[in-house]
């Protein structure tokens, strides 16, 4: 079966699965954890939305089965067989309103192919370009296209990497429907309805459709097929047709430009410097805050800690005059520390307020009874929850008096 793989699909998964690993930790780490909280929340937003598909697709298609459809059903069965699947995917017919495709899905740990109308009855002259679709939609689920998304994900967004997977996952798929057809002709025709649509596929020339695929190498052209997840469909049926037919080489500088273009999935390049200009924005709108609390949180630490000495000179001089100081002064303390910090004592409670550029934390001592001071440190003004350090609580301090 190692035949139906298009040569490319296994180098550039191994490398966008590696890629989208160290991008989900540096997002995850450089986030310090915010990351998870919108993968999340995307995770919420994507299950009612998939479950809509799911359930609109099983409310109104017709599930094939022995009974339903039983030409289709056996087609389906026995493409299933030829691709070695013994765990048969949820098939069913769908009206698709004028479009011409079917599509493949996983919604909870179960998988479904859908075969929109247009396409079947297109096909009712040539039962085997349904076999075609029906092999080619099985393909992303038997190479698990559908459930290995979320782990390459970051990758899968990178300039000519992420598009170029892409095309690779879809010349292996059709691979997979070439197999379930009965020659690579009749599976080349099949695909070459995607161009000529539901009545003119049938008189439609392929080999002068293979030819077009030279005048491909032009800038323009491999711009946008660098940019988009699809080969031509001139060479999709090339390569149906010949699985070692040469492909014309694209243009140099299309991939100067497409290096610059994240890979904006089905919309293309026409959409890709958008697409740019959206992820800088959403990642400066969450990377930044968050790398600005961690900035403040290491400076209220830093600052934190300098109070060490004037929290032991304070609760040694409790101890020893059962009282708390008229001044820092009278505690041998200055109110000013090396960081240009500066400290206020609360003369009834003894609490010391740390006075910094990033805000205020509390410092609030308790007598536990047996010769000791505690402290313990609380936010006050200026300072947010996220931005204090990990010794002091989340909350605020009442003011000082």
């Amino acid at each position: 079966m190692d035949a139906l793989v298009y040569p490319r699909e296994r180098s550039l998964g191994t490398l966008t699965l590696i890629i989208g690993l160290l991008l989900w930790t540096a997002l995850i780490v450089g986030t310090l954890g915010i990351a998870l909280i919108y993968l999340l929340i995307g995770f919420i937003v994507y299950l009612f939305a998939h479950s809509a598909l799911i359930s609109y697709v099983k409310g109104n298609g017709v599930e094939l089965s022995p009974k339903q459809f039983p030409d289709l059903y056996a087609r389906f069965d026995a493409c299933c067989r030829k691709l070695g699947m013994d765990r048969r995917p949820e098939a069913y017919v769908l009206h698709g309103d004028g479009l011409f495709n079917a599509f493949a899905t996983r919604f909870l740990g179960r998988h479904y192919v859908v075969l929109l109308s247009e396409v079947v009855d297109a096909m009712e002259e040539h039962p085997d370009g349904v076999d075609f679709y029906i092999g080619h939609e099985l393909g992303h689920i038997r190479m698990k296209h559908i459930t290995g998304r979320l782990l390459r994900w970051p990758a899968l967004w990178l300039p000519l990497v992420g598009a170029a997977y892409a095309r690779a996952q879809e010349s292996t798929c059709d691979r997979h429907g070439r197999a379930c057809s009965s020659s690579p002709d009749n599976a080349a025709r099949a695909l070459a309805a995607l161009a000529a649509g539901a009545k003119r596929w049938r008189s439609i020339d392929i080999s002068a459709f293979k030819q077009q695929g030279r005048r491909s190498s032009g800038f323009w052209m491999s711009y946008h097929e660098l940019t988009s997840g699809y080969p031509w469909l001139t060479k999709r049926v090339a390569r149906v047709m010949d699985s070692e037919t040469k492909m014309p080489g694209r243009h140099g500088l299309a991939y100067v430009l497409a290096l610059f273009v994240p890979y904006a999935g089905r919309l293309g390049g026409a959409f890709g410097p958008l697409l740019l200009i959206a992820v800088i924005g959403i990642l400066a709108a969450v990377a930044l805050p968050a790398y600005q609390d961690y900035t403040q949180r290491a400076k209220l630490a830093a600052a934190y800690q300098g109070t060490a000495a004037a929290r032991t000179a304070l609760a040694d001089y409790y101890l020893e005059n059962k009282a708390v100081p008229e001044s820092l002064e009278q505690a041998g303390l200055a109110e000013r520390l090396a960081d240009d910090s500066s400290l206020s004592l609360n003369l009834k409670t003894m609490a010391l307020t740390l006075n910094t550029l990033q805000g205020e934390l509390v410092l609030i001592p308790s007598d536990d009874g047996d010769g000791r001071i505690s402290w313990q440190c609380v936010i006050g003004e200026g300072v947010r929850a996220s931005q204090a350090p990990r010794e002091c609580r989340a909350a605020p301090a009442e003011p000082s008096k």
